[in-house]
């Protein structure tokens, strides 16, 4: 099938986003006497929404109701001051969004991180690129590996499921793919292993952002 679309996720994908991450919520964290962690440790606690970092931040605190929501909003408030402190694109992945484009190829990105954050952070970085579609973590919607808003996003770019690749650094992106019936590509330079990436059921695991058009090109071809 040729490739019509690719899906990617952002914390681990496109942006190397966890120190401000981190500095966010371990700022959160000492306003309430509670003990920080680390960027390893954080690199871990990322990829399923801002309500499960917090429960994986306050561990059996998490069940006090209003200090969860403290935190939480501290959390968001920080973020929205730090989120460009420390936070970059990957190597190579201008070059690979600029290689997309030129292919005709419709660029999309799904991130369960909250949607306001997500669209800003996608104009700061990536400015008058000409994304499909940005969709970050909506209320309404749950959290990604639910395949809600990657069936959104499928059903407004209009093309069959066998054209779309999803992209992403997380067993959770991998099992959003499956759920989705997308093709899971499992990328190893953001915040998981490639042990996690095949669990979650990558078909293809790639080590930089150039090997992506490589699979595109070797699809095609087949299927010229």
């Amino acid at each position: 099938m040729i490739t019509k679309a690719v899906i990617f996720d952002l914390d681990g994908t496109l942006l190397d986003t966890i120190e401000d991450i981190a500095e966010s919520m371990n700022q959160a964290l000492s306003q309430f006497n509670k003990p920080s962690f680390s960027i390893e440790e954080y690199k871990i606690f990322v990829g399923r929404g801002v309500d499960n970092l917090v429960r994986e931040v306050l561990g059996s605190e998490a069940n006090d109701e209003t200090l969860f929501m403290h935190v939480k909003k501290q959390y968001l408030a920080n973020y929205l001051i730090l989120q460009n402190n420390h936070t970059k694109p990957y190597a190579g992945i201008n070059t690979l969004l600029e290689d997309l484009r030129q292919a005709h190829i419709h660029v999309c990105v799904l991130s369960n991180k909250p949607n306001v954050d997500t669209n800003k952070v996608i104009e700061h970085f990536f400015p008058g690129y000409p994304f499909f579609a940005v969709v970050g973590h909506k209320p309404e919607y749950p959290v990604k590996p639910d395949p809600t808003s990657a069936k959104w996003i499928i059903s407004t770019l209009n093309v069959e499921n066998e054209a779309i690749l999803y992209v992403g650094d997380t067993g959770t992106d991998m099992e959003t793919a499956v759920n989705a019936n997308l093709t899971p590509v499992g990328v190893l330079w953001g915040f998981r292993q490639k042990e996690e990436l095949l669990k979650g059921g990558a078909l293809y695991i790639i080590t930089h952002p150039s090997e992506l058009i490589k699979i595109i090109e070797r699809r095609n071809a087949h299927d010229s």
